[in-house]
């Protein structure tokens, strides 16, 4: 089981953010980025099953610019919720945030970061413009399209389900020609939010080969 602690940002912005630690000695650090319902119960074991595999996990309000203690469920309503908490906060302020996780992880060494949907997105964002990332998975990141031009400083694996309604395979296409030296997944038959066993859309063939994929990236470049 984790915890809560508190994380101040650069601009003296003040969010929780939910600690999982392992037993014994961490082998790795994470920071885990949280989809549009917050850092809820499914965010929480995604942290405390990397904790299972020997990495320290933290997983930063992102909501808290804007509203404090958010989680949601799965539904049609939550998802618009979501969406407008998430309208109401600048990329740069997300960038900060970020930074703010980032930087609580590394005094310990070095450090990678997931993320999945708004997560997967805040990924390639950090791992474009945020020094100290060792190595970066994201997981069906829908606005990453938007900062093509921006180019990832580290290691990075990118996550796309086959049959994702908001993420056109032809914006795939793009990240794919913008950055041939990425590594680009299409899951198939897989939707968005293919990851969480909470949505009707997880895939349990296409979670299980994206974990595998991630925790060797982490093996490779977390030290």
């Amino acid at each position: 089981m984790g915890e809560y602690i508190d994380l101040t940002a650069a601009d003296g912005h003040k969010l929780s953010a939910y600690l999982s630690r392992p037993i014994g000695k961490a082998k790795g650090r994470l920071v885990v980025f949280q989809e549009i319902f917050g850092v809820n119960q499914h965010i929480r074991n995604v942290c405390d099953r990397f904790a299972a595999d020997g990495y320290t996990a933290l997983a930063p309000a992102m909501f808290d610019r804007v509203e404090r203690n958010v989680e949601l469920k799965y539904t049609a309503e939550t998802m618009e919720q979501g969406r407008d908490l998430r309208a109401r906060i600048s990329w740069d302020d997300m960038m900060i945030d970020a930074r703010a996780a980032i930087n609580y992880l590394s005094v310990e060494g070095s450090v990678g970061i997931i993320g999945y949907c708004w997560g997967g997105s805040i990924v390639w964002l950090a791992a474009c413009r945020i020094e100290g990332v060792c190595c970066a998975s994201s997981y069906y990141g829908a606005q990453i399209s938007m900062f093509n031009d921006e180019n990832p400083a580290c290691p990075i694996v990118l996550h796309f389900g086959e049959n994702d309604p908001f993420i056109p395979l032809n914006d795939v296409d793009m990240i794919r020609a913008a950055h041939p030296t990425v590594d680009v997944h299409v899951y198939e038959g897989a939707d968005h939010g293919f990851e969480c066993e909470e949505r009707q859309s997880f895939d349990e063939t296409a979670r299980n080969l994206a974990r595998q994929r991630s925790l060797a990236l982490f093996a490779a470049h977390i030290k």
